[in-house]
Order: C-alpha cells, then sequence, then structure tokens
C-alpha cells in the first residue's frame, strides 16, 4: 500500500539547469459522484469516472535554474496572453506540494496552458489543466532523479502525478491515466484515497468508445463554486446516507462495467447525477446548478429513450451542462436525436462531441 511519505524523495542525484515539457491531459466525467472532501483534498466518498478524449488542456512548462531558491517564481500563460487571475490557484498549489518537489523554488517556471474547448464553456478545466501541470512537474523530477542508470517506474510516475494533481483539483486525479479512473478508498482493488486508479478488471465491448456529448446549455460563471459546494457536506442532514450510498453505487457499477448491462448503467449514472443536484439543492445554504434548459433536456432524453428503447442516458456534473452518454453502435440516431431536438436547449446551439480517451499524453 502506497502512504502518502512516499511521494516525498530523496535527495535528486542529477542536475538540470533549463529546459521545457509539454502534456496534454484530459477532462473527466465522473459516472459515481464524489461531493464532500475532508482535509488536504482527501475525497468523502469514493467515485469512478469515463476520461474524456477531445476536451482537455494542453500545458507547457519552461523552466530555468535562479540564483535565490527562497520564494516561488513562475509566469501564467493562457493562449500565449499573461493571465493574472490564474496565479494565485498556482501559487496555492506550489505550496501544496512543495513537500513533495522541493526542487520547486529553485527554479523560474513559465507555464503557458490553452484548452481544446471554450473557456467557462462550464467544462471542468481544472481538472485537465491540473494533470497537465503535474504530469509537466514529474517530467522535471524524473530528470533530476536519473542517474547511475536507476529510472523512476511509470507505475511511481503516474500514481505521484495523480496525487500531485489531486492537491490541485480534487477530480483532477482522474484524468492521468486509463479510461476509467476510481479514486477513493472502496473494494475496488488498488484504490486510493490519495490517487487515482485505472479500473483494474476487463471492461465489457459495450463501453468500449463510449461517446459523450457534451450540451453547453449554460456557460456562466457558476453562482456556488464546487469548494463552496463540497464544504456544505460537513453539516448537511443527509451526507452520512450520500456517502455509503455513493459505495454501493461503486460496487454495483463495477458489476455493470464488466458484465455490459446498459439498463443498470443508466439507472446508476442518471440517479448519481440527480442524487449530486439533490445534496446542493438540500444544503444550507441550498443552490440550484441546473438551469430550466437542463430539465427540459432530461425529460427529452427519456421521452426519445421510452419511445425507440435506444441507450441513451444523461449525467451533469457541478453545473448546468448536460454530458449524453451512449455507446458508439448507436451513435447516427443519437447525434440525430441531439441535432434536431437538444441543440435548440444549448447557449449558442453549442455543443460538444466527445468520446472515451485513455489520459495524458506527453506531446
Amino acid at each position: 500500500m502506497i502512504l502518502e511519505k512516499d511521494f516525498i524523495p530523496a535527495k535528486y542525484t542529477n542536475s538540470v539547469e533549463k529546459g521545457s515539457f509539454k502534456w496534454s491531459a484530459p477532462s473527466n466525467i465522473a459516472l459515481v459522484k464524489y461531493w464532500g472532501k475532508k482535509e488536504n483534498q482527501i475525497p468523502a466518498n469514493p467515485s469512478i469516472s469515463f476520461t474524456l478524449n477531445n476536451c482537455k488542456t494542453i500545458t507547457s512548462l519552461n523552466f530555468s535554474k535562479k540564483e535565490n531558491a527562497e520564494n516561488f517564481s513562475f509566469d501564467l500563460l493562457f493562449e500565449g496572453k499573461p493571465k493574472e487571475d490564474f496565479k494565485p490557484k498556482i501559487q496555492k498549489f506550489f505550496e501544496r506540494v512543495e513537500k513533495y518537489l522541493p526542487f520547486l523554488k529553485e527554479y523560474h517556471f513559465t507555464i503557458d496552458t490553452e484548452n481544446t474547448f471554450p473557456h467557462s464553456s462550464g467544462i471542468a478545466s481544472s481538472a485537465s489543466g491540473m494533470s497537465a501541470l503535474a504530469m509537466n512537474l514529474m517530467s522535471l523530477e524524473k530528470e533530476l532523479s536519473q542517474n547511475f542508470g536507476t529510472e523512476m517506474t511509470d507505475d511511481y510516475f503516474f500514481k505521484k502525478a495523480s496525487f500531485l494533481a489531486r492537491l490541485g483539483s480534487g477530480s483532477a486525479c482522474r484524468s492521468v491515466k486509463g479510461s476509467v479512473v476510481v479514486w477513493g478508498n472502496s473494494e475496488i482493488i488498488g484504490s486510493s484515497d490519495l490517487f487515482g486508479v485505472e479500473f483494474p478488471n476487463q471492461i465489457h465491448e459495450n463501453f468500449k468508445n463510449y461517446q459523450d456529448t457534451i450540451l453547453l446549455v449554460d456557460k456562466g460563471e457558476k453562482q456556488v463554486s464546487s469548494t463552496v459546494g463540497h464544504d456544505l457536506m460537513h453539516d448537511h442532514p443527509y451526507a452520512e446516507r450520500r456517502f455509503e450510498q455513493a459505495h454501493e453505487n461503486l460496487s454495483k457499477i463495477k458489476t455493470v462495467l464488466e458484465s455490459g448491462n446498459l439498463d443498470e448503467f443508466i439507472k446508476i449514472v442518471e440517479s448519481e447525477a440527480l442524487t449530486l443536484h439533490a445534496m446542493m439543492m438540500t444544503s444550507m445554504p441550498y443552490f440550484i446548478l441546473m438551469k430550466p434548459n437542463t430539465l427540459e433536456i432530461i425529460n427529452r432524453i427519456w421521452k426519445f429513450r421510452n419511445e425507440t428503447k435506444i441507450s441513451v442516458c444523461f449525467t451533469l456534473d457541478a453545473g448546468a451542462n448536460v454530458h449524453v452518454l451512449y455507446p458508439e453502435n448507436v451513435s447516427v440516431k443519437v447525434l440525430e436525436f441531439i441535432k434536431d431536438e437538444l441543440v435548440g436547449y444549448c447557449q449558442n446551439s453549442q455543443y460538444i462531441c466527445d468520446e472515451i480517451g485513455f489520459g495524458a499524453k506527453k506531446l
């Protein structure tokens, strides 16, 4: 079992003056949701997600050794232009991870990042952004650790990257490696609160290349941030039962992913999405992130599924957008339905076609 202390490195054996790396990391969509966290970004319940393929962040990291190693020093660019309002988040991340990456104050970094999806589209860019940054920092640590023929193992590299990403944004730990990723201590072998792990069992053909069309219902800033929402679970009247339910649903979806039972998959995934929003509506203070068009879309999906018996379902994250999930073999009919009936409920008719991906990539 890997413990937190295992990610604190021994003395580095190599010296690196300057260089650069570039990684892409995808967003992900949880099937069993995590809502509520303990100290140090530890989840109150386990979750499982599909890794996306097209919605991703591409981040390059340039670094050079500096004289003064007292403070963190970095420039942050978004799509090539300085982005001052992102800097406090990176500063906080560096402070959290310094213990595990003791070289951070020795370098000046230029972090240049861009998304393949529209900014502020309501797609979780903190997950893809923090995992892309973590991959770059691990690439530098790998170079610093190389000497005398000793090589950092891939297993350690990816687990530590996921561990670091989690300290930037909880769900970012599910964007590092694998198509289906589990995060949080659970009955699934190898699962951990500290990092995400690839679902270890055989996944049924029905879920290979699963499709996710993201309907952009509302692209504005959320009126309640996820961080605030998570905190409201501390005194939530239904929190304990919700955490138990997440364990139960994880156990059920594990069986479903192996058996390929699409009807059961739909029940669990839609119930989880609505439960997430029910927790928001029953916290104190209470809030609603769904919009009228979110509900219109859900009702249209239910009607279409009842009439056609096609295995299409929805999930939501902490926002108004709808993720429409369906197997690849029905994609022609489902996309036709989306264009004919659902696009009218999207802001500026915008939607994104995505599918299951495999995690971060070195570019």
